[in-house]
């Protein structure tokens, strides 16, 4: 039997390319060659970052770069998620459609027998039918977030969406407007929905683009999910209804740490940023569940006076914290956002905070140290913290974050949230609690016992559904036989 060959393209930001080179890692310890796609300026970035080494590949592992449609103004601007967003969703079709038929062509490459792709990246889909592969849609947030956004167009429908007018964003409105329909899911809040409801626009792009790439997913001939089925089964239950093939592989770093995956306990992603070692050395000399880890992901962005809140909040809870502050963080700040930081605050906490431009956060997740996880709330970030059995203090604020913070604290008990303008009153309190509830640290182990088990071999559920998808790369039906 030839090699199978998929072909993986993710969307160009972190919280999509890291989960889909797991599962290419993935695919490929599982005897598949893989081509993986990055956008020309993120595999430049990639080379400054780690070196060239990084995407050199290996037998039967190759990188290869489309370009994004991009200039460098718009790669520096401050809407730049939005610029990518239309472009590759515009641009992207042409030179995908060639890379395919360059590999096609090349003599020492096998056929490509599957192309998976990653949310917002649904031009794909359409692209490898248009050649006859057969096709695989990962969807990189939560089942629930996902079920979500397929209901947007029914939340237009029943007049919930847009919004009438700003009023409806500080009156309460979001909060005490419950949505309590849709098969499968908790009673929500209608602002436990995706960030892009908050829009008086009916036209609004986003909310536009993130309904249609989820109900996009229909045209794969199956769905990749980041979750296990124990996690989000009444979810899973009504999107089998609508999605016949569904494999839920998560959460991903599990199976790779399983596996035993080259630099699985490292890291297991193409970072974008410099990513600081040492800050394991530091969280080496303090108390086991002594340390608040604080991280906002690759896309969130915070003013001068949100960070100098989560600051002193941080600083007045009493415990030592480990503080990522990433290129891009801080508004204003460029590259420096530490710089950003109160004048008094290094010397009132010395010895007791560390701040970090970026980490390798799975590793810092699973730290002894580690008791607690201020985040932003992304699916990513949710699944670390879930898999090494730590609870979260969740401040969401874009996209899924709000449907992920709703799961962690009211469905599975491992998390409280804080509000959308930050106190440090608040920050302190809420970390307080959290890193001394017995319940939510008992809550968190049982789900991290769950997500270990379900990614053991040869029984776990989403151990057994990698195998039923590396056994489905040549063989998945094509977009039209499961439309």
């Amino acid at each position: 039997m030839a090699r199978p060959h998929v072909v993986v393209l993710p969307y160009a930001e972190a919280g999509n390319i890291n989960p889909a080179l797991q599962i290419a890692k993935l695919l490929h310890r599982h005897g598949a060659y893989v081509t993986f796609v990055n956008t020309e300026h993120n595999h430049a970035r990639v080379q400054d970052t780690e070196g060239a080494a990084a995407v050199r590949g290996r037998d039967g592992f190759r990188f290869e770069a489309i370009p994004d449609g991009l200039s460098e103004a718009d790669h520096a601007a401050l809407d730049y998620s939005i610029r990518l967003w239309l472009s590759i969703t515009a641009s992207g079709a042409a030179p995908f459609q060639a890379l395919l038929a360059r590999l096609g062509a090349d003599p020492g490459v096998p056929p490509v027998t599957c192309v998976l792709t990653t949310l917002l990246m649904s031009f794909a889909l359409d692209v490898a039918r248009e050649q006859g592969i057969p096709t695989m849609a990962f969807w990189t947030c939560s089942a629930a977030s996902f079920l979500a956004d397929m209901r947007l167009p029914e939340l237009e429908e029943r007049g919930y969406v847009p919004l009438k007018d700003a009023s409806y964003l500080t009156n309460g409105h979001l909060d005490t407007t419950v949505i309590d329909w849709i098969s499968g899911m908790l009673p929500m809040r209608l602002g436990d929905f995706s960030s892009f409801i908050r829009t008086m626009d009916p036209d609004d792009i986003c909310l536009r683009l993130t309904a249609a790439e989820a109900n996009n997913c229909k045209k794969a001939g199956a769905l990749v999910l980041n979750t296990f089925d124990g996690l989000e089964a009444d979810v899973l239950a009504a999107l089998r209804a609508e999605h016949p093939r569904i494999y839920t592989i998560g959460p991903i770093g599990c199976l790779l740490r399983e596996a035993g995956a080259t630099n699985a306990g490292n890291s297991t992603g193409l970072s974008l940023w410099k990513q600081d070692a040492e800050c394991l050395a530091w969280l080496d000399a303090q108390q086991p569940r002594s340390v608040v880890y604080v991280n906002f992901g690759s896309i969130t962005v915070v003013t001068p006076e949100q960070l100098a809140e989560f600051a002193w909040g941080l600083a007045a809870s009493g415990h030592p914290f480990l503080l990522c502050i990433r290129d891009g963080l801080v508004l204003g700040c460029g590259g420096d956002g530490a710089a950003a930081l109160p004048a008094a605050f290094a010397e009132q906490t010395a010895g007791r905070c560390r701040v970090t431009a970026w980490c390798p956060q799975e590793q810092v997740l699973r730290h002894p140290a580690v008791g607690c996880f201020v985040t932003h709330s992304g699916w990513n970030s949710t699944c670390e913290s879930m898999a090494a059995g730590v609870p979260m203090v969740c401040w969401p604020g874009f996209a899924d974050q709000y449907t992920n913070c709703r799961y962690v604290c009211e469905a599975w008990g491992i998390g409280v949230r804080l509000d959308a303008e930050v106190k440090r009153e608040q920050v302190a309190e809420r970390v307080r609690a959290t890193m001394a509830s017995e319940e939510m640290r008992r809550d968190a182990a049982k789900w991290k016992a769950e997500a270990e088990a379900a990614a053991a071999g040869p029984g776990g559920s989403s151990y057994q559904n990698l195998l039923a998808m590396v056994g489905a790369l040549g063989s998945a039906p094509n977009s039209s036989q499961e439309a």
